[in-house]
């Protein structure tokens, strides 16, 4: 077994390190742009040219004030399996934040004024200088865990369903920096009851005995987390665990046995010193209906307006081919499971229901036209669909609308089916662009739909188009 690091110093210092000459980069930079260069020559002075030396202090008194702020905000840390898109909006935040900050320090000091272009120029550079940094080391951090440097020993105790989720999702994935050596369990598992569970995940980890045996092993195994998978009936053994592990330095991580209904982020809320654990927050507030509807708005405007030539070359491609409408309007689900008709270009031949009802689309289906193939590998059937954006039927991000007659059928087969309905339906979700699309796992898909619900921000609205553009041409579409 590797030997363990009681600390994470590698990368957490490569991040401050980085950070901190990405700040003074950017400081330098836009005072040698806008006083060493003729670039923004056209904008007047006002006085001499400021000494270098004023902004070079002044850049020392930034640095740590920026890190301080990075610091509270959590953006230092190993594991952090933070996505690009996610820092660069982080980072956005926090710059702005710091920004902030200066103004207000420069107002007040009166013997030296800075320069509001060269304030400007800070916010542009430092942004994309500390995301370079940023994008640098998180290869720097995913090459480390790829061979197998910087992990972190982890020990999972339990042998129920939710100790097989969390082996399969971390064993044999050394990029989220982590590494599963066993697990403790109080009976052994029979290959019978694999068989009926699904995949054996623990079967594939050395078993490391029972739950008595975790303090003795934790001591002398270079053990640096211990995962608790633990049902409730088995919580007694919880509290005689933690008094016997006291003094260890080890982490402890205790997983919910009601894993399966917690589809966000936890948050812990206390009253009056109580703390409740929200397993389940409110769809989005007013102001945030509100913002998500002005971006529909604006958003769905200008992309009808730019492919509105493309939308005509399509009509005139589906008119040569072949007879029938360019575009057809189908029923669908939205929110509060108000009924509505959805826009498409038509992708498939006229009446290609009329003999086997609703049913889904699949992979090489006889009934789709030759343009349509290309319409539906590029989804730009879809585009009308921003007509029932721009009427407030749908939302450009939200779970995909289904048909009625889906509806019905899985509404009482599905848990959590309907709760797709508490808010707009969209063009494009936070299952689709992780896969699910067409054909695939209800059930998966619904999970995901929930967690965009309960964790909506305009930032993961933004986040999800991103790669919906990325994902558009290399993953299948769905219905």
């Amino acid at each position: 077994m590797a030997q363990p690091r009681r600390n994470d110093f590698l990368i957490p210092t490569f991040g401050v390190l980085f950070d901190s000459i990405a700040i003074e980069f950017s400081f330098l930079f836009s005072y040698w742009l806008r006083f060493r260069t003729n670039v923004f020559s056209f904008l007047p002075l006002g006085q001499e040219t400021p000494p270098f030396d004023a902004y070079f202090y002044g850049s020392l008194v930034i640095v740590p004030v920026w890190l301080l702020i990075f610091k509270t905000r959590e953006m230092y840390g190993a594991r952090r399996n933070v996505a690009l898109v996610d820092e660069v909006f982080s980072i956005i935040r926090l710059v702005t934040l710091g920004m902030l900050i200066v103004m207000s320090a420069a107002f007040f000091y009166r013997a030296f004024s800075y320069s509001r272009v060269v304030f400007g120029l800070l916010w542009l550079t430092s942004i994309t200088a500390i995301f370079i940094g940023r994008f640098f080391l998180y290869h720097l951090e995913k090459s480390l865990y790829r061979h197998g440097r910087e992990l972190r020993n982890v020990v999972i105790i339990g042998d129920n369903e939710t100790a097989e989720l969390i082996c399969k999702k971390l064993h044999n994935h050394p990029l989220l920096g982590y590494r599963l050596v066993g697990y403790f369990a109080d009976r052994v598992k029979s290959k019978k009851r694999h068989t009926l569970k699904g995949s054996p995940a623990l079967q594939q980890l050395a078993n490391l005995g029972a739950t008595e045996n975790v303090p003795r092993k934790i001591r002398s195994g270079n053990i640096e987390l211990v995962l608790i998978a633990l049902t409730y009936r088995e919580y007694p053994k919880l509290s005689e665990l933690v008094c016997e592990c006291e003094g260890i330095n080890v982490e402890f991580m205790l997983v919910p046995e009601f894993l399966e209904v917690m589809t966000s982020g936890v948050r812990v809320k206390e009253i009056e010193g109580i703390p409740f654990i929200k397993i389940k927050s409110l769809p989005m507030t007013t102001w945030g209906r509100i913002a998500k509807r002005t971006f529909d708005i604006l958003l769905s405007s200008a992309l009808l307006i730019v492919l509105s030539p493309i939308l005509l070359l399509i009509a005139i491609a589906i008119k040569l081919e072949s007879k029938g409408p360019v575009f057809f309007r189908q029923e669908r689900i939205g929110i509060d499971g108000k009924s509505f008709e959805m826009w498409k270009i038509r992708s498939m031949m006229v009446g290609a229901e009329a003999e086997s009802g609703p049913v889904w689309a699949k992979e090489n289906d006889p009934r789709t036209t030759q343009v349509g193939t290309f319409l539906r590998k590029t989804s730009t059937d879809e585009l009308p669909q921003l007509i029932n954006v721009l009427k407030g039927e749908m939302s450009l991000v939200g779970p995909r609308p289904e048909r009625p007659y889906f509806v019905n059928q899985f509404r009482n087969l599905v848990p959590k089916y309907l709760d797709r309905h508490l808010v707009k339906t969209g063009m494009t979700g936070w299952a689709q662009v992780n896969g699910l699309r067409g054909n695939t796992s209800l059930q998966e898909r619904i999970k995901y739909d929930v967690y965009y619900i309960e964790n909506w921000s305009l930032r993961f609205d933004i986040k999800i188009l991103l790669k919906t553009i990325r994902a558009l041409f290399s993953t299948r579409r769905s219905p």
